[in-house]
């Protein structure tokens, strides 16, 4: 039997926890570790006991055995295509904050909505409460080992359109898709101009379909470059995925304070959404998500609310920004048809 949950991390391993440093080591290879779980309950997944260490060789095996089993469809239904997601948490959070809010979304977004499977990518955030300035340092310091997953995925799925191209019976039956909360859109950010500087752009291929920037504690000018080529980060996660979208809310407090802490530059991407007197790449949009979110938690509820999963469900299926149903306005809002 496949196993039911995936994670990949860069934490130190300890006993029976993972800890808030960086595993010693100079490079990904060497501070990267592969644990799968067969775990019944989300709630067990805090318990590092419920999860297995595996090879790295063994974690893309098992892992590429459950895509292949993915239904196949035509391309007229390209948005019934299941996904293999990453999910990276956010600052703030320590190991077992990280596994439990990964759990609801592996269950809560993929299994029950049948999007795929997901896998946790978590990064060694202090889980302080005033611990902003040391998480940045520690997402600044993680984005090499993201990089080299995201290597690995790139490399992944050209082997597949490599395969297709000779043979449409082996095309790539899953979709590759991230999510992204809080800080962890900043070491998304980061670990991505490495992987485009990497693989020599202009890239072959688009390395991820949807990329999900959740309540992103990121610059909202990020993608400023708009359609010309200024070699910016916001540059290469344009030309990484086939699109962005930011979903936001005006009531996140969370990102009131991370604002305060960073009170030069730009306002928070997932407090403000895309700034509007910038352009930006014709496949970035951002969707404010203030009047769908009830829970006072506003920087994390989105994982549980109904409303805002409905609309992260609909995004990663490849809906139209404007046939969401959602009240919500899209960037340009001035060209939804009446």
């Amino acid at each position: 039997m496949p196993p039911r949950f995936w994670m990949i991390t860069n934490r130190e391993v300890k006993k029976n926890n993972l800890g808030k440093d960086r595993a010693p080591g100079k490079d990904a290879d060497a501070v990267l570790s592969y644990w799968t779980s067969h775990a019944e309950k989300p709630g067990d997944l805090k318990d590092l006991k419920a999860w297995s260490s595996v090879s790295v060789d063994k974690f893309k095996r098992e892992l590429a055995a459950v895509a292949a089993k993915f239904p196949r469809v035509d391309d007229e239904q390209n948005e019934q295509q299941r996904h293999v997601a990453l999910f990276i948490h956010g600052y703030n959070n320590d190991w077992g904050e990280a596994a439990d809010m990964y759990g609801r979304i592996a269950v809560n977004l993929f299994e029950q909505r049948r999007l795929g499977t997901c896998v946790l990518f978590t990064w060694p955030s202090d889980g302080k409460k005033l611990g902003y300035i040391p998480d940045r340092v520690d997402a600044r310091a993680t984005a090499p080992d993201l990089s080299a997953v995201f290597n690995r995925l790139y490399d992944w799925a050209l082997e597949r359109q490599t395969e297709a191209a000779k043979d449409a019976r082996k095309a790539c039956r899953a979709k590759i898709s991230v999510i992204a909360h809080s800080m962890g859109n900043y070491v998304m950010q980061k670990a991505m101009q490495y992987t485009w500087t990497r693989k020599n752009q202009p890239l072959l291929v688009s390395l991820v379909n949807q990329l999900l920037m959740v309540a992103a504690d990121v610059d909202n000018d990020l993608f400023k470059g708009g359609e010309s080529s200024d070699k910016s980060d916001g540059d290469a996660i344009a030309n990484l995925c086939y699109r962005v979208t930011a979903l936001y809310s005006r009531s996140d407090s969370v990102l009131g304070l991370s604002a305060g802490f960073k009170h030069f530059g730009k306002r928070r991407l997932g407090r403000s959404g895309l700034d509007r007197n910038q352009l930006v790449p014709d496949n970035v949009c951002d969707i404010d998500c203030t009047s769908l979110i009830a829970d006072k938690n506003v920087h994390s509820a989105y994982f549980w609310e109904p409303k805002t999963l409905q609309v992260m469900e609909e995004v990663l299926r490849g809906k139209d920004r404007y046939l969401l149903s959602t009240p919500a306005v899209a960037l340009n809002p001035e060209l939804v048809p009446a």
